[in-house]
C-alpha cells in the first residue's frame, strides 16, 4: 500500500499555488532575482521518515531560519547564564531589524530579532574563537541539524553584506552597550555568512525534525544538542519565531516555527515532525505568504496546534501475527494507545513498508484509548487503499473507539468486536 502523505502534500501545494500575493525580498539584490513561483514543502517525522514535494531539491539560503539552530548552538557552547546575560527572551512585538533593545541593559530583547541573532552568532562556540572558527563551528552545528554538509552561497553573502546597513547599526549599538565584545563590522560579517548557508526544503525539515527529536538527528542518529536546550529554543521560536505577527501565529497555527526572507519556514512540532515549506513571495511580516497558508491548512487538517495534540507513543503498532494457512489465513495488525497524526502514520508506514501478502487483513483497536480525527482519517485511508489493492478488511474494534467506520469510495470494511467472532467471520463458523 502507497501511503497517502505524499499525495496529501502534493493537494496542499496545489491548494496555495494560485496565491501570486506578496513580493520577493527586494532590499538584497540576490533574493530580489529569485523565482517567485517556486512552491515546495517537507514533513519529516521524528524518526527520521520524510516526505516531499514539489520544488524540494532546489537550494536556497537559510537566512533567519538560521536564528533558533545557532541559538541552540550558543545554549549548548557557552550555557544558559552566560547567553541570558546578553540576550533576552521577551517578544518584541517589532519587525525582525527594529532597534529592540531592553532599557537599562541594552540587551537584545529575543534572539529571534536580528539584534539578538547578531548577538547570539558571537556567541556560538567557546570564548576565544577567532571569526573564522565560530564561522566553521555554525556551519558544523547547522550541518548536523541538517545531516549533510552545507555550503555558503557567495554571491547571496556578498550581495547582502553590501546592503546591510542596518545590521551595522545595530552592531554599533549593541558595542556601545557593550553587549558585543568585539568589532562591529566583524560580527555583521559572520552572522552574514551564517545566513548565507544555502538549504533545501527537505534540510529544513530534517533541521526542525531534530529539535522535534530532543535534538537528537533522527536520520544520523547523533546528538545535536541537550533535551534541555531544545525545550529553550522551541519556547523561544513559539512566542517570538515569527517577530511581530508571533501571537496570530501561535493562536492560529500553534507550532513553535521560523521563517526566513528567502521563502523558507519551518515548524518544529515536539514529539511528532518537522515541516519545512519554501516560497519566495513575502507578507509585510517577512513571512511567506503561502508558506504561512500552508501551515495553516495542515493545523486545520491534521490537528497539529501544540494546545490540542499530545505526543504520540513511539509503539502504536503493537505487534502483526497471522492466523490460520493458506486462503484462509488473516494478518492481524493489533494497535495500542491514543492514535493522534504521527501514530497514524505509524500505522500507514506498516502497510507500505511491509504490505500484507495475505488476502485477509485486520486492524485490531482492543488496546486503543482513542483515536483523535486526523488518525480517524488516516487509519479509515488505509482500509480504503488496502481494499483497493484487493484486500479483504476487518477492524476489530469492541469498544468503537472509530465511529462511523465508512473507507469511502472504492474501500470496504467489516468491523467485529473480538478476535474470535474475527476467526469466525473469515472462516464462516
Amino acid at each position: 500500500m502507497r501511503s497517502p502523505i505524499p499525495e496529501y502534500l502534493a493537494e496542499a501545494l496545489s491548494h496555495v499555488a494560485s496565491d501570486d500575493s506578496g513580493a520577493t525580498a527586494d532590499y538584497i539584490p540576490q533574493l530580489a532575482d529569485a523565482d517567485p513561483d517556486r512552491l515546495a514543502v517537507a514533513m519529516c517525522t521524528e524518526d527520521g521518515r520524510l516526505y516531499s514535494q514539489g520544488d524540494c531539491d532546489v537550494e536556497f539560503s537559510i537566512q533567519s531560519i538560521s536564528k533558533p539552530f545557532v541559538y541552540a548552538l550558543a545554549l549548548a557552547d557557552r550555557g544558559f547564564d552566560a547567553v541570558l546575560d546578553k540576550v533576552g527572551v521577551e517578544p518584541s512585538g517589532d519587525a525582525f531589524n527594529e532597534i529592540s533593545l531592553e532599557p537599562g541593559t541594552g540587551r537584545p530583547l529575543n534572539p529571534m530579532i536580528n539584534a539578538g541573532a547578531i548577538t547570539t552568532h558571537t556567541l556560538a562556540g567557546p570564548p576565544g574563537l577567532s571569526v573564522d572558527e565560530r564561522s566553521e563551528r555554525i556551519v558544523d552545528g547547522l550541518s548536523a541539524f541538517a545531516g549533510r554538509r552545507l555550503e555558503v552561497d557567495a554571491a547571496v553573502f556578498e550581495s547582502e553584506l553590501r546592503t546591510s546597513f542596518r545590521n551595522r547599526a545595530l552592531a554599533n549599538m549593541l558595542r556601545a552597550n557593550d553587549i558585543l565584545d568585539e568589532d562591529p563590522l566583524m560580527a555583521v560579517t559572520g552572522y552574514t555568512r551564517q545566513c548565507s548557508l544555502l538549504v533545501t526544503v527537505n534540510d529544513l525539515a530534517l533541521m526542525a525534525a531534530t529539535l522535534a527529536n530532543r535534538g537528537v538527528n533522527p536520520v544520523t542518529g547523533a546528538p545535536v544538542v541537550s533535551a534541555r536546550v531544545v525545550r529553550q529554543t522551541l519556547s523561544v521560536m513559539a512566542t517570538c519565531g515569527m517577530y511581530d505577527g508571533a501571537g496570530d501565529w501561535m493562536t492560529k497555527v500553534g507550532i513553535p516555527a521560523k521563517s526566513g526572507v528567502a521563502g523558507g519556514l519551518i515548524g518544529a512540532l515536539p514529539g511528532q515532525a518537522g515541516i519545512a515549506t519554501f516560497s519566495p513571495r513575502l507578507d509585510r511580516h517577512g513571512n511567506s505568504v503561502r508558506g504561512v497558508d500552508l501551515f495553516r491548512k495542515f493545523t486545520s487538517d491534521m490537528g497539529m496546534h501544540l494546545m490540542d495534540v499530545p505526543a504520540a507513543g513511539p509503539s502504536v503498532v503493537r505487534g502483526r501475527r497471522v492466523f490460520g494457512t493458506g486462503p484462509r489465513a488473516v494478518v492481524v495488525v493489533s494497535l495500542q494507545g491514543d492514535i493522534r497524526f504521527a501514530g497514524a502514520e505509524r500505522v500507514l508506514r506498516e502497510f507500505e513498508d511491509q504490505p500484507p501478502g495475505e488476502k485477509r487483513v485486520a486492524i485490531s483497536l482492543i488496546r486503543v484509548s482513542s483515536v483523535g480525527d486526523v488518525g480517524r482519517r488516516m487509519i479509515l485511508e488505509a482500509v480504503r487503499r488496502l481494499t483497493l489493492d484487493g484486500h479483504d478488511v476487518y477492524l476489530i474494534d469492541p469498544d468503537g473507539v472509530l465511529p462511523d467506520p465508512d473507507p469511502g469510495d472504492g474501500g470496504a470494511v467489516t468491523v467485529v468486536r473480538s478476535r474470535e467472532d474475527l476467526l469466525g467471520a473469515v472462516t464462516g463458523r
